[in-house]
């Protein structure tokens, strides 16, 4: 019981503003801009070629391989930089990458798209610059 109400009185110091974490809402708005896009490039990932949110994509004059690399650069930079702790973060951020190739598998099987090796190394390469980027940035955070 003890345990608890310890844990209660922590909880109501944070919310009072006592013992803050620096950086704390920050943290929490990349977190929840991550679970954004998270949702965005999965669905985007496994959506049929012919459906509007993909026709509106294709008129973009951007390459697509910027558009993954840019898109898995911000899915794993984000929860480097937003998770409190650094290995879960790390890890995270990494896990992007095998969410890439499958999502990338995955695609097979929406009607008009297909596996593209190239998608997959743009992907690995945001990723890479991701976490790469997000390490130093944990470290200005906590500056904050």
């Amino acid at each position: 019981m003890g345990r608890v109400s310890m844990a209660l009185d922590q909880a109501q110091q944070r919310q009072a503003g006592g013992d803050r974490a620096p950086g704390g809402g920050i943290r929490s708005l990349m977190l929840i801009l991550w679970g954004v896009l998270l949702v965005m490039v999965i669905a985007g990932s496994l959506l049929p070629a012919a459906s509007p949110w993909m026709r509106v994509v294709s008129h973009l004059h951007v390459s697509d391989k910027v558009l993954h690399f840019c898109a898995y650069l911000a899915l794993a930079l984000l929860p480097v930089v937003g998770f409190r702790d650094r290995r879960r973060g790390m890890l995270t951020g990494l896990s992007m990458f095998l969410l890439g190739l499958l999502l990338e598998a995955a695609q097979q099987f929406a009607p008009g798209r297909g596996v593209e090796f190239r998608d997959a190394l743009a992907n690995g390469a945001g990723v890479g610059c991701g976490v790469l980027l997000g390490w130093p940035l944990r470290a200005c955070l906590t500056l904050l």
